[in-house]
Protein backbone atom coordinates (compact mmCIF):
# COMPACT_ATOMS: atom_id res chain seq x y z
CA UNK A 1 0.00 0.00 0.00
CA UNK A 2 1.02 3.80 -0.75
CA UNK A 3 -0.01 6.31 0.32
CA UNK A 4 1.40 10.20 -0.39
CA UNK A 5 2.76 11.49 -3.32
CA UNK A 6 5.39 9.69 -5.86
CA UNK A 7 7.09 10.66 -8.62
CA UNK A 8 8.84 7.69 -10.83
CA UNK A 9 11.81 9.29 -14.05
CA UNK A 10 11.02 8.13 -16.95
CA UNK A 11 13.35 7.25 -20.04
CA UNK A 12 14.57 10.20 -21.58
CA UNK A 13 13.65 10.91 -24.83
CA UNK A 14 16.97 13.25 -26.01
CA UNK A 15 20.08 13.21 -25.14
CA UNK A 16 22.26 16.03 -25.50
CA UNK A 17 24.62 16.69 -28.38
CA UNK A 18 28.13 15.85 -27.72
CA UNK A 19 29.58 19.35 -29.13
CA UNK A 20 32.71 18.71 -31.67
CA UNK A 21 35.88 19.90 -30.14
CA UNK A 22 37.49 23.06 -31.74
CA UNK A 23 40.96 24.71 -31.91
CA UNK A 24 42.35 21.43 -31.47
CA UNK A 25 45.58 21.25 -34.02
CA UNK A 26 46.90 17.95 -35.02
CA UNK A 27 50.71 19.11 -35.87
CA UNK A 28 52.92 16.66 -37.76
CA UNK A 29 56.62 16.41 -38.32
CA UNK A 30 60.08 16.17 -36.20
CA UNK A 31 60.45 15.79 -32.56
CA UNK A 32 63.37 14.93 -30.35
CA UNK A 33 61.78 11.65 -29.11
CA UNK A 34 65.66 10.25 -28.23
CA UNK A 35 65.69 13.04 -25.27
CA UNK A 36 62.16 11.98 -24.21
CA UNK A 37 61.36 10.34 -20.93
CA UNK A 38 58.03 7.80 -22.40
CA UNK A 39 58.81 8.56 -26.01
CA UNK A 40 56.25 7.95 -28.24
CA UNK A 41 55.86 5.59 -31.41
CA UNK A 42 56.81 7.62 -34.92
CA UNK A 43 54.37 7.81 -36.61
CA UNK A 44 51.53 7.54 -34.06
CA UNK A 45 49.28 10.30 -32.70
CA UNK A 46 49.71 11.42 -29.08
CA UNK A 47 47.60 13.99 -26.97
CA UNK A 48 49.33 16.88 -24.90
CA UNK A 49 47.70 18.46 -22.52
CA UNK A 50 50.85 20.08 -20.95
CA UNK A 51 54.08 21.57 -21.65
CA UNK A 52 55.56 18.79 -19.09
CA UNK A 53 53.55 15.92 -21.37
CA UNK A 54 55.60 17.33 -24.70
CA UNK A 55 59.01 17.05 -22.51
CA UNK A 56 57.91 13.60 -21.59
CA UNK A 57 56.79 12.56 -24.93
CA UNK A 58 58.14 14.29 -27.77
CA UNK A 59 61.25 15.84 -25.68
CA UNK A 60 62.52 19.24 -26.02
CA UNK A 61 65.25 21.32 -28.24
CA UNK A 62 65.39 24.92 -29.03
CA UNK A 63 67.06 23.62 -32.44
CA UNK A 64 63.12 24.27 -34.25
CA UNK A 65 65.09 24.30 -37.84
CA UNK A 66 65.50 20.40 -37.49
CA UNK A 67 62.58 19.69 -35.09
CA UNK A 68 59.74 21.54 -35.61
CA UNK A 69 57.44 20.07 -33.08
CA UNK A 70 59.28 21.92 -30.34
CA UNK A 71 58.82 25.21 -32.06
CA UNK A 72 54.87 24.31 -32.20
CA UNK A 73 54.82 23.28 -28.85
CA UNK A 74 56.29 26.13 -27.22
CA UNK A 75 54.26 28.60 -28.83
CA UNK A 76 51.12 26.79 -28.24
CA UNK A 77 52.00 26.21 -23.94
CA UNK A 78 54.47 28.71 -23.57
CA UNK A 79 52.93 32.14 -24.90
CA UNK A 80 49.29 31.15 -25.83
CA UNK A 81 48.35 28.76 -22.64
CA UNK A 82 46.37 26.61 -24.97
CA UNK A 83 45.73 22.95 -24.82
CA UNK A 84 45.08 20.46 -25.87
CA UNK A 85 47.20 19.42 -28.84
CA UNK A 86 47.74 16.55 -31.00
CA UNK A 87 51.33 15.53 -32.12
CA UNK A 88 52.40 13.36 -34.95
CA UNK A 89 55.99 12.80 -34.79
CA UNK A 90 57.68 11.14 -38.01
CA UNK A 91 61.46 10.71 -36.56
CA UNK A 92 62.28 7.33 -35.71
CA UNK A 93 65.75 6.83 -34.14
CA UNK A 94 65.91 3.11 -34.79
CA UNK A 95 66.02 3.77 -37.95
CA UNK A 96 66.49 7.76 -38.70
CA UNK A 97 70.19 7.63 -37.78
CA UNK A 98 74.10 8.01 -38.43
CA UNK A 99 76.97 6.63 -36.85
CA UNK A 100 79.56 9.11 -35.57
CA UNK A 101 83.08 7.64 -35.12
CA UNK A 102 84.92 7.59 -31.77
CA UNK A 103 86.55 11.32 -31.41
CA UNK A 104 87.97 12.53 -28.42
CA UNK A 105 85.86 14.77 -25.88
CA UNK A 106 87.37 17.03 -23.66
CA UNK A 107 86.21 16.66 -19.86
CA UNK A 108 84.86 19.91 -18.08
CA UNK A 109 84.39 19.52 -14.26
CA UNK A 110 84.03 15.18 -14.80
CA UNK A 111 81.67 15.55 -18.01
CA UNK A 112 81.52 15.44 -20.97
CA UNK A 113 79.12 17.00 -23.96
CA UNK A 114 77.44 15.37 -26.66
CA UNK A 115 75.20 17.22 -29.31
CA UNK A 116 70.90 16.60 -28.24
CA UNK A 117 71.17 14.29 -31.46
CA UNK A 118 73.19 11.69 -30.05
CA UNK A 119 71.13 8.74 -28.70
CA UNK A 120 71.78 7.28 -25.50
CA UNK A 121 71.65 3.33 -26.23
CA UNK A 122 73.91 0.21 -26.23
CA UNK A 123 75.98 2.35 -28.92
CA UNK A 124 77.13 4.81 -26.88
CA UNK A 125 80.22 3.93 -26.59
CA UNK A 126 83.17 5.72 -23.89
CA UNK A 127 86.92 4.52 -23.86
CA UNK A 128 90.27 6.36 -22.88
CA UNK A 129 91.37 9.15 -24.84
CA UNK A 130 92.47 7.68 -28.19
CA UNK A 131 90.17 4.93 -28.15
CA UNK A 132 92.33 2.98 -26.23
CA UNK A 133 91.44 -0.17 -24.44
CA UNK A 134 87.76 -1.82 -22.96
CA UNK A 135 85.11 0.14 -23.15
CA UNK A 136 84.00 1.55 -19.42
CA UNK A 137 80.96 0.87 -17.84
CA UNK A 138 77.92 2.65 -18.08
CA UNK A 139 76.07 3.57 -14.57
CA UNK A 140 79.58 1.96 -13.15
CA UNK A 141 82.60 4.45 -14.67
CA UNK A 142 80.13 7.06 -15.86
CA UNK A 143 76.32 7.87 -16.86
CA UNK A 144 74.77 9.63 -19.30
CA UNK A 145 71.14 12.03 -19.38
CA UNK A 146 69.97 14.82 -21.93
CA UNK A 147 69.74 18.33 -20.32
CA UNK A 148 69.07 21.31 -22.17
CA UNK A 149 70.67 21.02 -25.97
CA UNK A 150 73.22 18.01 -24.78
CA UNK A 151 73.46 14.75 -23.96
CA UNK A 152 75.69 14.43 -21.12
CA UNK A 153 78.14 11.83 -20.65
CA UNK A 154 79.18 12.43 -16.70
CA UNK A 155 82.00 10.71 -15.33
CA UNK A 156 81.39 8.85 -12.08
CA UNK A 157 83.07 9.32 -8.81
CA UNK A 158 83.94 5.64 -8.11
CA UNK A 159 84.46 4.66 -12.10
CA UNK A 160 88.11 3.80 -13.51
CA UNK A 161 87.65 7.25 -16.00
CA UNK A 162 86.57 9.92 -12.92
CA UNK A 163 89.80 12.59 -13.19
CA UNK A 164 90.18 11.77 -16.79
CA UNK A 165 90.88 15.13 -19.23
CA UNK A 166 89.68 13.24 -22.28
CA UNK A 167 87.54 10.27 -23.28
CA UNK A 168 86.71 8.85 -26.95
CA UNK A 169 83.29 8.34 -27.29
CA UNK A 170 81.45 6.76 -30.65
CA UNK A 171 77.67 7.06 -31.19
CA UNK A 172 74.62 6.83 -33.00
CA UNK A 173 72.48 10.34 -33.75
CA UNK A 174 69.11 10.91 -35.13
CA UNK A 175 68.83 12.51 -38.71
CA UNK A 176 66.18 14.51 -38.42
CA UNK A 177 66.69 15.60 -42.32
CA UNK A 178 65.42 12.44 -42.69
CA UNK A 179 61.53 13.37 -42.14
CA UNK A 180 61.37 15.14 -45.59
CA UNK A 181 58.72 17.13 -46.73
CA UNK A 182 57.47 13.81 -48.92
CA UNK A 183 57.54 11.78 -45.69
CA UNK A 184 55.29 14.50 -44.22
CA UNK A 185 52.78 14.79 -46.77
CA UNK A 186 52.83 10.63 -46.97
CA UNK A 187 52.42 10.95 -42.70
CA UNK A 188 49.09 12.96 -43.10
CA UNK A 189 47.13 9.62 -43.49
CA UNK A 190 48.26 9.08 -39.71
CA UNK A 191 45.68 11.99 -38.89
CA UNK A 192 43.19 9.02 -39.36
CA UNK A 193 44.08 7.41 -36.60
CA UNK A 194 43.72 10.27 -33.94
CA UNK A 195 39.97 9.34 -32.61
CA UNK A 196 41.41 5.99 -32.29
CA UNK A 197 44.43 6.77 -30.31
CA UNK A 198 43.65 10.15 -28.61
CA UNK A 199 39.81 10.21 -28.58
CA UNK A 200 39.50 13.81 -30.39
CA UNK A 201 39.00 14.64 -34.13
CA UNK A 202 40.92 17.84 -35.16
CA UNK A 203 39.85 20.75 -36.59
CA UNK A 204 43.00 22.15 -37.46
CA UNK A 205 45.88 20.71 -39.47
CA UNK A 206 49.50 22.46 -38.71
CA UNK A 207 52.72 21.68 -40.10
CA UNK A 208 55.18 24.55 -39.68
CA UNK A 209 58.30 24.24 -42.00
CA UNK A 210 56.83 21.56 -44.12
CA UNK A 211 53.28 23.21 -45.37
CA UNK A 212 55.64 25.55 -47.24
CA UNK A 213 56.26 23.16 -50.17
CA UNK A 214 53.25 22.21 -52.88
CA UNK A 215 53.03 19.04 -52.11
CA UNK A 216 52.79 18.97 -48.52
CA UNK A 217 50.25 21.86 -48.79
CA UNK A 218 48.23 19.87 -51.01
CA UNK A 219 47.93 16.81 -48.64
CA UNK A 220 46.80 18.80 -45.71
CA UNK A 221 44.15 20.50 -47.54
CA UNK A 222 42.72 16.98 -49.32
CA UNK A 223 43.09 15.74 -45.37
CA UNK A 224 41.12 18.59 -43.79
CA UNK A 225 38.53 17.98 -46.45
CA UNK A 226 37.68 14.60 -44.46
CA UNK A 227 40.22 13.34 -41.97
CA UNK A 228 37.80 9.25 -41.53
CA UNK A 229 36.12 10.48 -44.64
CA UNK A 230 33.67 12.64 -42.48
CA UNK A 231 35.82 15.32 -39.60
CA UNK A 232 36.78 18.52 -41.33
CA UNK A 233 39.33 20.91 -40.50
CA UNK A 234 41.25 23.84 -41.76
CA UNK A 235 45.12 23.47 -43.09
CA UNK A 236 47.03 26.18 -41.78
CA UNK A 237 49.72 27.01 -44.52
CA UNK A 238 52.90 28.90 -44.24
CA UNK A 239 54.07 30.22 -47.63
CA UNK A 240 57.90 30.09 -47.61
CA UNK A 241 59.58 33.39 -46.35
CA UNK A 242 62.77 33.07 -47.14
CA UNK A 243 65.25 33.38 -50.27
CA UNK A 244 63.68 30.49 -52.15
CA UNK A 245 60.09 31.35 -51.86
CA UNK A 246 58.40 34.86 -51.04
CA UNK A 247 60.20 37.26 -49.78
CA UNK A 248 58.36 40.70 -50.77
CA UNK A 249 54.80 41.00 -50.36
CA UNK A 250 54.09 40.86 -54.35
CA UNK A 251 55.59 37.66 -54.46
CA UNK A 252 53.85 36.02 -51.44
CA UNK A 253 50.46 37.24 -53.52
CA UNK A 254 51.70 35.52 -56.98
CA UNK A 255 52.59 32.55 -54.97
CA UNK A 256 49.48 32.06 -53.18
CA UNK A 257 47.54 32.33 -56.31
CA UNK A 258 48.89 30.08 -58.54
CA UNK A 259 49.76 27.14 -56.17
CA UNK A 260 47.29 27.48 -52.63
CA UNK A 261 43.45 28.46 -53.86
CA UNK A 262 41.50 25.15 -52.18
CA UNK A 263 39.08 26.25 -49.43
CA UNK A 264 40.15 24.26 -46.82
CA UNK A 265 43.24 26.38 -46.69
CA UNK A 266 44.37 29.16 -44.29
CA UNK A 267 47.09 30.61 -45.70
CA UNK A 268 50.01 32.79 -43.63
CA UNK A 269 52.79 34.73 -44.53
CA UNK A 270 55.35 36.10 -43.47
CA UNK A 271 56.88 34.78 -40.20
CA UNK A 272 56.60 36.41 -36.87
CA UNK A 273 59.08 36.83 -34.11
CA UNK A 274 58.80 37.18 -30.52
CA UNK A 275 61.91 38.08 -27.89
CA UNK A 276 63.96 37.35 -31.50
CA UNK A 277 63.09 33.87 -31.75
CA UNK A 278 61.62 33.32 -35.00
CA UNK A 279 57.89 31.48 -35.96
CA UNK A 280 55.90 30.27 -38.48
CA UNK A 281 52.64 32.43 -38.60
CA UNK A 282 50.75 29.24 -38.56
CA UNK A 283 51.96 28.30 -34.86
CA UNK A 284 51.02 31.63 -33.58
CA UNK A 285 47.76 31.93 -35.57
CA UNK A 286 46.74 28.13 -33.81
CA UNK A 287 47.49 29.64 -30.85
CA UNK A 288 45.11 32.97 -31.75
CA UNK A 289 41.99 30.32 -32.73
CA UNK A 290 42.17 28.18 -29.95
CA UNK A 291 42.42 30.90 -27.45
CA UNK A 292 39.73 32.80 -29.34
CA UNK A 293 37.35 29.42 -29.58
CA UNK A 294 37.54 29.73 -25.72
CA UNK A 295 36.56 32.56 -25.35
CA UNK A 296 33.38 31.67 -26.97
CA UNK A 297 32.56 28.37 -25.34
CA UNK A 298 34.41 26.53 -27.72
CA UNK A 299 32.38 27.55 -30.59
CA UNK A 300 34.82 29.11 -33.69
CA UNK A 301 32.50 31.46 -34.77
CA UNK A 302 34.23 34.35 -34.25
CA UNK A 303 37.38 35.29 -36.65
CA UNK A 304 40.88 35.65 -35.17
CA UNK A 305 41.87 38.46 -37.22
CA UNK A 306 42.37 41.83 -34.93
CA UNK A 307 43.46 39.35 -31.97
CA UNK A 308 46.27 40.16 -30.49
CA UNK A 309 49.10 37.84 -31.69
CA UNK A 310 52.00 36.94 -28.99
CA UNK A 311 54.81 38.40 -31.38
CA UNK A 312 56.66 41.73 -31.36
CA UNK A 313 57.03 41.50 -35.10
CA UNK A 314 56.75 40.13 -38.35
CA UNK A 315 59.73 38.77 -40.35
CA UNK A 316 61.44 36.96 -43.59
CA UNK A 317 63.23 33.70 -42.63
CA UNK A 318 66.30 35.70 -42.89
CA UNK A 319 65.43 37.22 -39.90
CA UNK A 320 64.84 40.57 -41.42
CA UNK A 321 62.02 42.74 -40.36
CA UNK A 322 58.77 43.35 -42.45
CA UNK A 323 57.06 46.51 -41.86
CA UNK A 324 53.18 46.44 -43.43
CA UNK A 325 51.29 49.49 -43.74
CA UNK A 326 47.64 49.15 -43.43
CA UNK A 327 46.94 49.11 -47.72
CA UNK A 328 49.84 46.43 -47.63
CA UNK A 329 48.13 44.30 -45.76
CA UNK A 330 44.69 44.59 -47.32
CA UNK A 331 46.52 43.85 -50.47
CA UNK A 332 47.11 40.29 -48.67
CA UNK A 333 43.83 40.09 -47.39
CA UNK A 334 42.36 40.49 -50.45
CA UNK A 335 44.27 37.42 -51.61
CA UNK A 336 42.82 35.09 -49.26
CA UNK A 337 45.94 35.46 -47.32
CA UNK A 338 46.26 35.82 -43.51
CA UNK A 339 49.25 38.41 -41.95
CA UNK A 340 49.71 40.65 -39.33
CA UNK A 341 49.29 43.98 -38.76
CA UNK A 342 50.69 46.91 -35.90
CA UNK A 343 48.97 49.51 -36.53
CA UNK A 344 47.40 50.61 -33.28
CA UNK A 345 49.53 49.41 -29.95
CA UNK A 346 50.04 45.96 -30.69
CA UNK A 347 50.95 42.95 -33.36
CA UNK A 348 47.62 41.45 -34.33
CA UNK A 349 46.51 38.58 -36.74
CA UNK A 350 44.69 40.13 -40.16
CA UNK A 351 42.54 38.59 -42.72
CA UNK A 352 39.48 37.14 -42.30
CA UNK A 353 39.42 35.10 -45.60
CA UNK A 354 40.30 31.19 -46.66
CA UNK A 355 42.23 30.36 -49.46
CA UNK A 356 39.34 30.02 -51.49
CA UNK A 357 38.85 33.78 -51.77
CA UNK A 358 38.56 35.78 -54.09
CA UNK A 359 37.85 32.93 -56.38
CA UNK A 360 35.07 32.29 -54.09
CA UNK A 361 32.49 34.92 -52.65
CA UNK A 362 30.11 32.03 -50.98
CA UNK A 363 30.22 33.59 -47.43
CA UNK A 364 30.39 29.87 -45.36
CA UNK A 365 33.26 29.20 -47.61
CA UNK A 366 35.71 32.64 -47.97
CA UNK A 367 34.95 33.81 -44.35
CA UNK A 368 36.97 31.68 -41.93
CA UNK A 369 34.98 32.00 -39.12
CA UNK A 370 31.62 30.96 -41.36
CA UNK A 371 33.51 28.26 -42.68
CA UNK A 372 34.88 27.12 -39.58
CA UNK A 373 31.39 26.97 -38.06
CA UNK A 374 30.35 25.01 -40.46
CA UNK A 375 32.82 22.39 -40.00
CA UNK A 376 32.23 22.66 -36.47
CA UNK A 377 28.25 21.67 -36.87
CA UNK A 378 28.85 18.82 -38.78
CA UNK A 379 31.80 17.60 -36.80
CA UNK A 380 29.30 18.04 -33.48
CA UNK A 381 26.73 16.13 -35.65
CA UNK A 382 28.42 13.16 -36.13
CA UNK A 383 29.59 12.88 -32.68
CA UNK A 384 26.36 13.23 -31.55
CA UNK A 385 24.45 10.76 -34.27
CA UNK A 386 27.26 7.95 -33.99
CA UNK A 387 24.99 6.38 -31.03
CA UNK A 388 22.31 6.28 -33.52
CA UNK A 389 23.90 4.08 -36.29
CA UNK A 390 22.29 0.59 -37.18
CA UNK A 391 19.72 0.99 -34.79
CA UNK A 392 16.19 0.00 -35.96
CA UNK A 393 14.68 3.21 -38.41
CA UNK A 394 11.52 4.00 -36.93
CA UNK A 395 9.37 7.41 -36.13
CA UNK A 396 11.25 7.56 -32.90
CA UNK A 397 14.29 7.57 -34.20
CA UNK A 398 13.77 9.98 -36.88
CA UNK A 399 12.24 12.83 -34.15
CA UNK A 400 15.45 12.15 -32.15
CA UNK A 401 17.26 12.80 -33.92
CA UNK A 402 15.49 15.72 -35.52
CA UNK A 403 14.82 16.80 -32.26
CA UNK A 404 17.88 16.46 -30.51
CA UNK A 405 19.83 18.77 -33.13
CA UNK A 406 17.00 21.18 -32.72
CA UNK A 407 17.67 21.74 -29.49
CA UNK A 408 21.43 22.13 -29.72
CA UNK A 409 21.25 25.00 -32.60
CA UNK A 410 18.57 26.63 -30.94
CA UNK A 411 20.98 26.64 -27.37
CA UNK A 412 23.64 28.20 -30.03
CA UNK A 413 20.38 30.77 -31.72
CA UNK A 414 20.27 31.57 -28.01
CA UNK A 415 24.41 32.66 -26.93
CA UNK A 416 24.22 34.48 -29.96
CA UNK A 417 26.89 32.22 -32.11
CA UNK A 418 24.30 31.91 -34.91
CA UNK A 419 21.41 34.20 -36.40
CA UNK A 420 19.16 31.32 -37.00
CA UNK A 421 19.50 27.23 -37.66
CA UNK A 422 16.51 24.42 -38.04
CA UNK A 423 16.62 20.87 -38.70
CA UNK A 424 14.61 18.62 -40.95
CA UNK A 425 13.88 15.61 -42.53
CA UNK A 426 12.54 16.03 -45.97
CA UNK A 427 9.43 13.52 -46.86
CA UNK A 428 10.66 13.75 -50.77
CA UNK A 429 14.25 12.35 -49.78
CA UNK A 430 13.29 9.94 -47.05
CA UNK A 431 11.64 7.77 -49.26
CA UNK A 432 10.02 4.21 -48.77
CA UNK A 433 13.19 3.16 -51.07
CA UNK A 434 15.98 4.87 -48.88
CA UNK A 435 14.00 4.08 -45.30
CA UNK A 436 14.48 0.12 -46.79
CA UNK A 437 17.74 0.50 -47.86
CA UNK A 438 18.89 2.20 -44.11
CA UNK A 439 18.93 5.87 -45.03
CA UNK A 440 18.00 8.84 -43.22
CA UNK A 441 18.37 12.17 -44.72
CA UNK A 442 18.54 15.55 -42.53
CA UNK A 443 19.23 18.78 -43.74
CA UNK A 444 20.82 21.16 -41.34
CA UNK A 445 20.08 25.20 -42.11
CA UNK A 446 22.41 27.49 -40.45
CA UNK A 447 23.57 30.92 -40.42
CA UNK A 448 26.15 32.66 -38.49
CA UNK A 449 27.59 36.12 -37.92
CA UNK A 450 29.93 37.40 -41.12
CA UNK A 451 33.14 39.22 -39.68
CA UNK A 452 32.85 43.00 -39.37
CA UNK A 453 35.55 43.61 -41.64
CA UNK A 454 34.39 47.08 -43.01
CA UNK A 455 32.76 50.36 -41.04
CA UNK A 456 31.96 53.00 -42.87
CA UNK A 457 31.29 55.94 -41.27
CA UNK A 458 30.34 59.37 -43.06
CA UNK A 459 31.46 62.51 -41.20
CA UNK A 460 30.03 65.62 -42.14
CA UNK A 461 29.37 69.11 -41.53
CA UNK A 462 26.46 70.74 -40.49
CA UNK A 463 25.87 74.57 -40.38
CA UNK A 464 22.56 74.41 -38.66
CA UNK A 465 24.55 73.95 -35.51
CA UNK A 466 26.40 77.33 -36.01
CA UNK A 467 23.12 78.71 -35.96
CA UNK A 468 21.80 77.17 -33.01
CA UNK A 469 25.33 77.94 -30.82
CA UNK A 470 24.83 81.78 -31.71
CA UNK A 471 21.58 82.04 -30.70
Amino acid sequence: MKHGIYIARGEPTQSVPVAAESGIPFVIGAAPVQTAATPTKAGIPVICESWEDVVSKLGYSDDWDSYNLCEFAYAYFKLYGCKPVVFCNLLDPATMKTAVAAADIHVSNHQALLPIGAINDAALVVKAAGDAGDAYVADTDYTAYYSGDSLIVELLEDGGCYDAAEVSISYNKVDPTQVTAAKVAAGLETSELCMAATGHAPDLLCAPGYSSDPAVAAAMALKASGINGMFRAKALIDIDASDDGAETLDAAIAYKQENLTDENMVVCWPMVSKDGRKYHLSAHLAGVMTRTDSDNDGCPYESPSSKAMEADAMVLASGEEVMLSHPQANMLNAQGIVTGLNFIGSLVAWGNYTAAYPDSKAEEVCFIPLARVFDWVGNTVIRTLWSKLDAPINRRLMDTVVDEINIWLNGLVGSGYLYGARVEAPEDENTTENLLAGIIKVHIYIASPSPAQEISVTLEYDSSYVTAAMQ
